[in-house]
């Protein structure tokens, strides 16, 4: 890299430069201003033309100005990047801070550049397919992966991103990014039986970066582990019925010892609780399976709420709990009798189960114009909010030991995440330690209905 053109105390030290003021460069023009008007002045007083060398010495340092004046514009015009000429006053100065800001500027820009040569390098190294689309969906870039995974050619810059991955589903994901947040997984086009998981985010006014890996692997092991649960679930159905039905005539008998009694209860309450888990995974296994049916009843809402409460109040009498029912709405859902009423029975159901008895459970339906809500609320023991985001997973229990007391299976939040899902709805959780919780679905005003 070449230096600038000699200027000594600048060139070395820009602490001592930027703080000079203009008067120090100014100066350098002035002393030769002088030193022409004292030559013109002698040489005028000598030989009796005083004022015509005084004019011809502004002239002489006016010429020096506009060679200056030329030289600066012949650098900038034709050799910006060439070392500046060497000039001294004012037009030196210039020259100098021109010729610092540009070098500056040119570091600045060779960082930059290199800065995105090693992003890009890294993005080509991923083995995830990264691929940018500008404000019209055109693809602007891509790398390797993406030709791999989802088959992008070089014939395809410029073209729209909705003409290469062409699935509904993509397209759907595509144009409402919001309403998944973690992505979709689709069915690749390039190889057989494979699966792509993909993730848009929005960047700038409408462009998009889309980042796709192959999930092919975590599929299948998910298929296998929905495969081995319905199956074995299936296979659980008949061994658990011959118990049951054994163990109910064992223990109807009126002449049974009371100490084999005590022990044919207990297999009975064990049975049961196997059947209610049986039952859960294959009604998760089914729920999985069938996200594609349409969910296009009508629920009257006050009819199914009248029905979930009656329910609620033949689970109530060993708790003793005060029972509410506050309707505010007249609007009905759009969906599934059977899932919604399976998905709002599980959630009063453990609101009972889990208040200590006494306490009181309100169960409601309300909406706001925008959205519907089904809302139960417990006077119970609460939830650590620590636990809360992981609360609808499959067997998570917030304490073993509690579970185990109350009979859970640890599938039931489950069963209503997905049934919400389907409904897209999503539920809401607040809870606070031995004061109590409310659990609150949320319905999309397209889920809603207004009777005539």
């Amino acid at each position: 890299m070449y230096e600038p053109y000699p200027v000594p105390d600048l060139a070395r030290d820009h602490k001592k430069f930027r703080y000079s003021s203009l008067w120090t460069f100014a100066k350098q023009d002035l002393r030769l201003l002088a030193f022409l008007l004292v030559i013109g002045c002698f040489i005028g007083v000598g030989i009796g033309y005083f004022w015509i060398c005084i004019s011809l010495a502004f002239a002489i340092f006016f010429i020096f100005q506009l060679r200056s004046l030329y030289l600066v514009n012949e650098w900038i015009s034709n050799r910006p990047y060439d070392v500046p000429p060497n000039l001294s006053g004012i037009w030196g100065a210039l020259l100098f801070n021109v010729y610092r800001a540009q070098r500056q500027e040119r570091v600045v820009q060779a960082e930059m550049v290199g800065l995105i040569d090693r992003a890009q390098s890294s993005l080509v190294a991923l083995a995830e397919a990264v691929i940018l689309t500008d404000e019209l969906h055109q693809i602007e870039w891509w790398n390797p992966a993406a030709e791999r995974l989802l088959g992008i050619q070089m014939s395809d810059r410029g073209r729209n991103i909705l003409t290469i991955i062409r699935q509904p589903s993509f397209i759907e994901y595509f144009n409402n990014i919001d309403q998944s947040p973690d992505g979709i997984k689709i069915k690749s086009t390039v190889y057989d039986e494979h699966y792509v998981q993909i993730k848009l985010t929005r960047f700038g006014s409408e462009s998009r970066l889309l980042v796709a890996y192959d999930v092919t692997r975590v599929h299948n092991l998910e298929q296998m582990r929905k495969d081995f649960v319905d199956n074995i679930s299936h296979e659980l159905r008949t061994p658990l019925t011959v118990l049951s039905g054994y163990i109910e005539t064992f223990t109807d008998q009126e002449d049974l010892n009371p100490r084999w009694k005590r022990a044919f209860d207990q297999m009975h309450s064990q049975t049961r609780r196997m059947n209610a888990l049986v039952n859960d995974l294959l009604l998760l296994s089914r729920l999985e399976g069938n996200k594609q049916i349409a969910k296009n009843q009508i629920i009257e809402m006050p009819s199914l709420m009248n029905q979930l409460f009656d329910d609620a109040q033949a689970y109530n009498v060993d708790y003793g709990h005060t029972l509410n029912l506050d309707i505010d709405s007249h609007c009905d859902l759009i969906g599934s009798d059977t899932e919604l009423a399976s998905a709002f029975s599980n959630l009063i159901t453990n609101a009972i189960k889990y208040t200590p008895k006494g306490g009181s459970v309100t169960m409601g339906w309300h909406d706001d114009g925008q959205h519907g809500y089904f809302t139960v609320q417990d006077t119970g023991i609460g939830i650590d909010p620590k636990h809360l985001p992981r609360l609808t997973e499959r067997f998570y229990r917030v304490d073993s030991a509690r579970s185990r007391q109350t009979g859970g299976t640890g599938l039931g939040l489950a069963i209503v995440k997905h049934v919400l899902m389907q409904h897209n709805a999503y539920l809401e959780i607040d809870s606070i330690e031995n004061q109590g919780s409310t659990f609150r679905v949320v319905f999309p005003k397209e889920r809603l209905y207004k009777p005539e």
